[in-house]
């Protein structure tokens, strides 16, 4: 099996399934009982295979792991209950006291106030304009275990210097982590730029209902563990390629316990399948969107990497296979952003992205408001920035509300 959605179909499949069921059934248990009780040590201690305990692992859990380890070309993936935690417990696992890292200054919002959290907790963190590999180059200390980039930034929609950035970090040894949530494996493959590993908020496009909650790490075998100086003893056997990941579940999932539930896997799991379909639908009615507002005389500026004004407009179309669901766009200044959203009729007002339904946000006064106007100013982020994740609606009925509602704010 060679195609993308062909392989997520039937990834299931290639393991026995109970009772002959085409998909991974909800296993919704804490726990697994043994007969022999050396059996249930062995599998504590690692020397056999089994299941200990649902904050570690759970067969419809493992089921989803192994999917997104297919969709991103890697070779092992911890799901979490979050996005977010995803990438705490990542840092948690990987870093230590005194330790350095280098993240491009264009962030989630939540990811930012996470990092700036690490910061006073005695890891340092430089944020830099990632759209120029010199410039994280420019931070690199000796101290510096990692480095953090986002594909597409959200809301702005700058691109890293992925390529670049990706040999500084195999040069450096440093952990590159590739934030893939806003291109999805459909779109982007982190292991073409030599990333160490790649993190998936799994609620956003994978999922794609916006009916579950959930996280993934996914290692991509491009980065030296051993000479990563903060494995532990512990984890520092078997295949140096995972060792970095079986840390990341001990010392991250096992210990910070942000485990996702059978349920939510498997919602998310089933959701997957649709993810290419989804995307292509999804990219194309941003494209329409981004061009009609580009021309409309009440819209500033478009944030869009479709769009050949676009500063990394290039980079989008050599790295990625279509542009992306998200865009953005300042309205002028004669325009009340309120009336605008609030006239809208088939967009929804919410704060989640890379849902079926298409999702308008004002990002100034939501997601981005605890940060500050000083900090938005620096990420560009104006009062009147309007962010939208386009859906899988007609395009027309899109356009068209877009347009009633701009000719009536």
């Amino acid at each position: 099996m060679t195609g993308f959605t062909t392989k997520i179909v039937h990834q299931d499949r290639q393991k026995t399934i109970e009772h002959g069921s085409l998909l991974k059934p909800v296993h919704a248990t804490v726990a697994y009982g043994y007969e022999d009780a050396k059996e249930l040590a062995a599998v504590f201690q690692g020397k056999q295979s089994g299941y200990t305990y649902g904050r570690q692992i759970n067969p419809t859990v493992g089921a989803l792991e192994e999917k997104i380890s297919v969709m991103e070309q890697g070779l092992s993936t911890v799901a979490f209950a979050t996005g977010m935690a995803a990438i705490g417990t990542t840092l948690f696992a990987l870093l230590r006291e005194g330790d350095h890292m280098v993240s491009s200054s264009f962030l989630f919002g939540n990811t930012n106030s996470l990092f700036n959290s690490f910061s006073t907790h005695g890891i340092s963190v430089s944020f830099v304009d990632a759209t120029d590999a010199k410039a994280v180059a420019a931070e690199v200390r000796d101290n510096t275990r990692l480095v953090f980039v986002e594909t597409i930034a959200n809301p702005r929609t700058q691109i890293a210097d992925l390529a670049a950035i990706g040999q500084l970090c195999q040069e450096r040894g440093l952990v590159y982590v590739v934030d893939n949530t806003m291109t999805s494996p459909y779109l982007f493959c982190p292991k073409a730029v030599q990333a160490s590993v790649a993190l998936n908020s799994l609620t956003k496009y994978i999922c794609g209902h916006g009916n579950a909650l959930g996280g993934a790490v996914t290692e991509l075998g491009s980065f030296d563990w051993g000479a990563f100086v903060n494995i532990d003893p512990l984890y520092r056997k078997g295949d140096p390629q995972l060792w970095g990941i079986t840390q990341i579940r001990k010392k991250g999932l096992r210990d910070f316990g942000a485990a996702i539930g059978p349920e939510a896997a498997n919602r998310i799991a089933t959701g997957a399948e649709t993810l290419a379909l989804r995307m292509t639908r999804q990219c194309a009615n941003a494209m329409a969107v981004a061009q009609m507002l580009q021309a409309h005389p009440k819209v500033r500026t478009v944030y869009y990497p479709g769009l050949e004004q676009h500063p990394q407009h290039e980079r989008a179309r050599e790295h990625f296979r279509l542009f992306g669901g998200l865009l953005s766009f300042e309205l002028t200044a004669e325009v009340d952003i309120w009336t605008f959203l609030n006239r809208l009729e088939i967009i929804v007002k919410s704060s989640n992205l890379g849902d079926n339904r298409t999702l308008a946000i004002p990002v100034a006064h939501t997601i981005y408001h605890e940060m500050g106007a000083e900090r938005r100013a620096s990420m560009g982020i104006a009062d009147n920035l309007v962010r939208f994740s386009v859906g899988i609606e007609e395009q027309e009925d899109l356009l068209a509300d877009i347009q009633q509602a701009l000719s009536s704010a």
